[in-house]
């Protein structure tokens, strides 16, 4: 399983995203009041919160991380690691009732999904990092992720992996290519299509399908996106809504077609080569998820070392090799293509862990949905799942 595959619909009435929404002028946090002592050049340790799955470990003891031993050898900072996000919203809960009362997380570095990642910004839960201590970020970071709407020069955030929600479909099964987003709602495909349950997964690959803009989409585009899917669901042209278990759906042959992630895609086609990923004429999203440190972390210039460790190609590259998702450091292609090993050197070549020009230029970062939006956008959308 994967790690991506673990994220949770999204719920209107969760906790963290009802104070998140609301913009509760409490919970903000000015500029001046998010640094702490920072206690790196003689505490030599840092803490990584991040999720399940989503780091290399050694083929003989998962226990060992070896890009994070190499990093602790080379600079003496050891880390603990630990991987507690299983989902951004129950971690947003988590660690709020400290960083709205300005208090340690007891966390030096977190990886969250963008879309959860504009609120800490938002809410100034968030330091900004120290470019001139990350001249490998400065140097390497994808062109295509500097700039998030939430995040402009992505001064608070740095993606630790990224990737592609569009389409997993069986080829063979299905007789026939996918080529569009409106294909998964030929009469074939009627009871054998699924999409993502969760508003934030979903929304943008279906508004652009519809020809939308999703850097700039607008309330209207939503509610037109709801319509047509409600329409569809009472057709019972679609399945379900799903979060991780589409995989199964799609490696049993319960489902022809459905949304899909990138990295989950490449884990499926080692057991099944007919299944296909595509990225559809219409375009789908690109995502990331990103390092961030919180307020009043005690040991930031450690965090910021190894964010900086990690956009070293060769380190980069070490971990694409292990999660197959979108990696950050294009850079890193090189150097899996002069890899002796030939099932390493291959990975430079495939498209969802380097996407090619021409798949770059149908991939598009939507605009987030602002605190304003989200409360209402997610009761329509819940509505239209069943959640």
């Amino acid at each position: 399983m994967s790690r991506r595959s673990l994220l949770r619909a999204f719920g209107a009435g969760a906790a963290g995203a009802t104070l998140a929404g609301c913009g509760v002028p409490a919970a903000y946090v000015q500029p001046g009041d998010r640094a702490g002592r920072d206690f790196s050049a003689t505490d030599h340790t840092l803490r990584f919160a991040n999720w399940p799955l989503y780091i290399d470990t050694d083929d003989e003891d998962e226990s060992k991380r070896p890009t994070l031993d190499t990093f602790t050898e080379r600079t003496g900072i050891s880390v603990g690691y630990t991987e507690e996000i299983n989902d951004n919203d129950e971690f947003f809960g988590k660690i709020s009732p400290a960083l709205m009362n300005h208090q340690q997380t007891g966390r030096d570095l977190i990886v969250i999904s963008d879309w959860m990642a504009a609120r800490f910004v938002r809410l100034g839960w968030v330091q900004e990092m120290d470019r001139t201590e990350q001249p490998n970020v400065t140097k390497y970071l994808d062109p295509q992720l500097r700039s998030a709407a939430f995040d402009q020069g992505r001064l608070h955030s740095v993606p630790w992996q990224s990737g592609i929600t569009g389409i997993a479909y069986n080829r063979k099964k299905l007789g026939r290519e996918i080529k569009h987003t409106s294909d998964l709602w030929a009469a074939d495909l009627r009871g054998k299509v699924t999409l993502l349950s969760g508003l934030d997964e979903s929304f943008a690959l279906l508004m652009q399908g519809n020809g939308v803009d999703v850097t700039r989409w607008t309330r209207d585009d939503f509610y037109t996106t709801c319509d047509q899917v409600e329409k569809l669901v009472k057709e019972k042209h679609i399945r379900r809504f799903t979060g991780n278990d589409y995989i199964k759906d799609l490696s049993t042959g319960d489902v022809l077609a459905c949304q899909a992630y990138s990295g989950d895609v490449i884990q499926l086609q080692a057991d099944n080569p007919e299944i296909e990923f595509v990225v559809p004429e219409e375009g789908a999203e690109l995502w990331a998820e990103s390092l961030m440190i919180p307020n009043l972390a005690r040991h930031k210039r450690n965090a910021e070392k190894l964010i900086d460790y990690y956009y070293e190609p060769e380190v980069a590259a070490e971990l694409a090799t292990w999660v197959n998702y979108v990696c950050p450091v294009p850079a890193a292609r090189e150097v899996l293509a002069s890899a002796k090993d030939e099932e390493t050197a291959a990975l430079a070549e495939d498209p969802l862990i380097f996407p090619d020009d021409a798949m770059r230029r149908r991939l598009a970062i939507a605009r987030d949905i602002t605190s304003e939006e989200r409360t209402e956008f997610a009761k329509k959308w819940n509505s239209v799942v069943g959640l």
